[in-house]
């Protein structure tokens, strides 16, 4: 192996190979680094939602960003990449939250996106397994699914073909401020620039990087072809999302193009727990009951955890990690790490060859967290 890359990217996860990709694709050599395999970490753990969100313009401009790169890449990705354009349902429970399907309608067109108010009977028509006495929902068409191992090593795979070097089992035990990672065995490769793509990893290498872990349980059933046809998410799960404390659950069910559906999911704060616990996984299935009763006869086949790498503020952390320009960090995408992969790699290596970007990056710079800025962003 070389001992000096233009790029060094710690972490074979989605966020880390889409950054792979790119900067290879923009003519630097890259080498990428994982202790484990590739999409081995929470993008093996998590489901494959791509969407767009509206908390904050920031969401919105970088997840209708990333969205649209995908959306391109869509017709080159292999078949194992599971790549559906399902839609989303987002559900309202009573009149209450209808007001917010009008909103997110309101939204979302105004910004030129597909979207279609559904009363009871279309939302019925729609997806005839939901419960009877729903008030209605927002379909979101250009949502998609997708399964984000076989994504990630899909666009390692195409930044191998640029010349990327890509070693999975080695395991980085720390990125030096003057842009090089050093191994356990005392080996130091040097870069001009090292990515930490490390998920909730990351603040082991980084001080910048107030990340926190939140853990999600999700189940996969049997095959059923045909009994769902969307992705479909209580608008509660907005609620559950935002939970600064606690424990919640929210419904949230998605097909896959094998037949089967993934049903989700948790919130929990304070465990670094990885296994299953069974008082969660009952209550998030119970949620799932209520919202859609046909799921009894439906057998689940397996469950597991995952952790999510969440910030304070809801947005992922794109940029420089401190002053030297050598570091830099591309993590804390909690739920919205598949949906803003393409985006962050694209607006990440904008920034490392100063080259215009299509959204502004000033949001998701990392400096925001940095004891005594108290600017707004």
């Amino acid at each position: 192996m070389r001992q000096s890359y233009d790029v060094i990217i710690v972490g074979a996860g989605i966020i880390g190979a889409s950054c792979a990709a790119e900067c290879a694709a923009s003519g630097l050599s890259v080498l990428v680094l994982d202790k484990g395999p590739i999409g081995g970490g929470v993008t093996g753990t998590c489901m494959g939602h791509i969407v767009i969100l509206d908390d904050s313009e920031a969401q919105f401009a970088l997840t209708r960003y990333s969205q649209r790169l995908w959306n391109e890449l869509a017709t080159k990705l292999p078949e194992q990449a599971e790549y559906v354009r399902c839609g989303t349902i987002w559900v309202a429970a009573d009149q209450e939250e209808m007001q917010e399907v009008h909103r997110k309608y309101k939204s979302y067109t105004e910004n030129g996106l597909e979207a279609e108010i559904l009363d009871n009977k279309a939302l019925l028509k729609a997806e005839p397994h939901l419960a009877a006495d729903l008030a209605g929902g927002l379909l979101v068409k250009q949502d998609s699914v997708i399964y984000p191992p076989a994504a990630a090593y899909y666009l390692l795979k195409q930044s191998h073909k640029n010349g990327a070097v890509v070693r999975s089992a080695s395991e980085v035990k720390a990125i030096l401020p003057e842009g090089a990672v050093g191994f356990s065995c005392g080996t130091i490769i040097t870069g001009s620039v090292v990515i930490n793509a490390c998920g909730c990893q990351a603040p082991e290498f980084s001080k910048m990087a107030p990340i926190k872990k939140r853990k999600g349980h999700l189940a996969i059933t049997e095959r059923r072809d045909g009994f769902l046809n969307h992705q479909i998410i209580e608008l509660g799960y907005l609620k559950s999302a935002h939970a600064a404390a606690g424990d919640s659950v929210a419904f949230n069910i998605q097909p896959r193009k094998t037949g089967q559906m993934l049903v989700g999911s948790s919130r929990q704060n304070d465990s670094d727990d990885p296994s299953v616990q069974h008082h969660i996984l009952s209550k998030m299935i119970k949620r799932a009951f209520k919202y859609m009763p046909d799921l009894r006869d439906v057998q689940v086949t397996r469950t597991w955890t995952g952790f999510r790498p969440a910030t304070d503020d809801k947005l992922p952390l794109i940029g420089p990690d401190g002053d030297s320009g050598k570091i830099w960090i591309a993590a804390g995408h909690e739920g919205l790490g598949i949906t803003c992969a393409l985006g962050t790699a694209k607006l990440l290596c904008d920034m490392i060859m100063n080259r215009p970007s299509e959204i502004d990056t000033k949001p998701y710079c990392p400096s925001r967290f940095a004891k005594g800025n108290t600017e707004d962003v």
